[in-house]
């Protein structure tokens, strides 16, 4: 019985010394940080130059909400810990996002999306009409702006004389958001703008629309992939060299970023290559359609194999089946299968379409187009079954592979020059493949490229969202404290991205 006792006095010691640890640990008082500092930066006078990223765009708009958590101003406010001056931004007029000229909207410059309970819808279609209030004939603000975030300009669009002129804007030769800027000197570049404040510190991420916008426009070529080599204005290489050289003349010092790979964005991974549900009724009738295409395409393989232009393997690829279920791939066009026309003419007749398959990336607005009718009249008339989705609709793999070429060039010259002038450089291709890879954990939050759900990006499935750009935020300032000797990190002074919305309400409420 003494051993008993004895091993309960035991436990209870133990209980009460390790009460006294934890009580000891609770009261035990933590690390002071040391203060902010700039390092070998001077943050005075800070310029900010790039497109929709850097402009704060979100949900497919631009709005005062938005542009309030960009990035460039949110390191705005860090710098000023530490020597940074003001920081202006040609703010919008609402929240409604969307432009208007001379009192009518621009065709093309909506108001914002917002979540409509299963997905992003416009926001009128929850609140009804609103009146887009930031016009850019009538209510420019007054710069000069310390962000000159231009949404949708390519890297040459900044060192092009007119893009902020109002008289160009018919011509395509104008971006309204940029003539919001340009003032009283409307022929002046990005570039001129940046220079005219004498930055002594800039920050430049350009080129991400340069492969953007032929992805968006699903590769149809109406968007081409800006070329790599050409003078400055045309070739990526030069223009991105032209931009640094310009900016670092006066000794300033600065951060710039690289290209991600677009395809990784939910605008490219959300819509799945086999979304069509079909009854056994449906598939069957679909399937009697395509017989005849099918009967071509075996006929053109008997005819055509020998000569080794048309092989098996793209027959068999090519070849349309449907079946009850709720899984049946889209049909799609590809430019890349043979023209059979071409090589035989009895097979002219015979259009370069597929079923999808997983390596084919669907854009995102094609959600609300697959499974509608062609013909209101005709109900089988179905887009994506019996008609093939266009182009437009469909990044085939031939298409991404010209997206990856063009990002790995851009990223050599970005990385390459930003090494040469001694920049700070953020590696926003490697942020967006952890995002879309098991995401990216800052403070209590993890954030995923998932749309809606994931917290990075916004409805529009390209820009962030005002968490996700704090977290880009908090991505500059640890490259600059690795730079310049800066210490935002060790001093505390990270963003907790926990304090930046993921989405906003339809009235703000």
């Amino acid at each position: 019985m003494k051993i008993k006792y004895i091993w309960l006095l035991a436990c209870l010691i133990g209980f009460w010394a390790c009460n006294d640890i934890e009580d000891f640990e609770m009261t035990e008082v933590e690390e002071e940080l040391p203060p902010a500092t700039p390092g070998s930066a001077d943050f005075s006078n800070f310029v900010a130059l790039g497109n929709s990223l850097t402009a704060g765009f979100a949900d497919g708009a631009l709005f005062s909400a938005s542009q309030s958590s960009s990035f460039p101003n949110i390191l705005s406010q860090k710098f000023e810990l530490v020597g940074g001056g003001s920081f202006t931004q040609p703010l919008t007029n609402d929240n409604f996002g969307g432009l208007a000229l001379a009192g009518n909207r621009l065709p093309g410059f909506d108001p914002r999306l917002v979540f409509g309970g299963a997905g992003p819808v416009p926001l009128e279609s929850l609140i009804g009409p609103v009146t887009v209030t930031t016009d850019i004939a009538l209510n420019n603000p007054t710069g000069p702006f310390g962000n000159l975030g231009v949404p949708g300009a390519k890297s040459f669009h900044l060192l092009a004389p007119g893009y902020g002129n109002l008289g160009n804007l018919q011509l395509g030769l104008a971006n309204p958001y940029f003539v919001r800027m340009t003032g009283s000197t409307p022929d002046a570049s990005v570039l001129e703008l940046a220079v005219a404040q004498s930055p002594s510190f800039f920050l430049l991420w350009i080129g991400n629309n340069d492969v953007l916008g032929y992805a968006l426009s699903g590769g149809d070529g109406t968007n081409p992939i800006t070329p790599v080599s050409g003078p400055p204005g045309v070739g990526f290489d030069q223009t991105y060299g032209a931009l640094i050289a310009t900016l670092t003349a006066s000794g300033s010092g600065g951060v710039v970023a690289n290209i991600a790979d677009v395809t990784s964005i939910p605008y490219f991974t959300t819509v799945p290559y086999n979304p069509v549900p079909l009854d056994a009724a449906t598939a069957a009738a679909v399937n009697q359609a395509y017989a005849p295409y099918n009967g071509g395409i075996q006929a053109a393989l008997a005819a055509l194999e020998v000569t080794g232009l048309f092989t098996p393997e793209e027959a068999a690829a090519r070849i349309i089946s449907f079946e009850e279920g709720e899984t049946n791939a889209v049909v799609i066009e590809d430019e890349s299968l043979t023209d059979l026309g071409a090589i035989n003419p009895a097979f002219d007749g015979l259009p370069r379409i597929r079923q999808a398959t997983a390596e084919d990336l669907i854009v995102l607005p094609a959600a609300n187009f697959i499974g509608t009718l062609a013909d209101p009249n005709n109900p089988l008339t179905v887009n994506g079954v019996a008609i093939p989705l266009e182009d437009k609709w469909v990044l085939v793999p031939s298409e991404q592979m010209e997206i990856a070429v063009a990002t790995t060039a851009f990223n050599a010259t970005i990385s390459s020059t930003a090494n040469a002038a001694g920049l700070a450089f953020v590696d926003a291709n490697t942020l967006l493949s952890q995002l879309a890879n098991g995401g990216i954990t800052s403070g209590n939050f993890t954030l995923t490229s998932n749309l809606v759900t994931g917290g990075a990006f916004s409805l529009d499935g390209v820009h962030p969202t005002s968490r996700g750009y704090a977290l880009i935020a908090n991505e500059f300032m640890k490259a600059i404290d690795a730079t310049y000797g800066s210490n935002f990190e060790a001093s505390g002074n990270l963003v907790d991205i926990g304090n930046y919305p993921t989405n906003y309400s339809p009235t703000f409420q």
